[in-house]
């Protein structure tokens, strides 16, 4: 009789313990949050990134490229 009641109790102790917590919840929606923070500021960095190489070409593009031969 006591191995079957050990048993139970086991397995109720495991489906306890799968459980989320919410400690582990907020945990894991901090991370995310650092995570999409993190996505939108590299994706700020690429924009800006991506302008300062059409303004370097576009002023390429407007530069003189004839020399003057004296």
């Amino acid at each position: 009789m006591k191995k079957p009641i050990f048993m139970l109790m086991a397995a109720g102790l495991f489906t306890f313990a799968s459980c989320d917590s919410p400690a582990e919840n907020n945990t894991e929606e901090a991370a995310e949050q650092v995570e999409e923070s993190a996505e939108q500021r590299a994706d700020q960095i690429e924009e800006a990134g991506e302008q300062q190489a059409d303004q370097m070409e576009e002023n390429t593009d407007n530069m003189d490229s004839t020399t003057v031969i004296q």
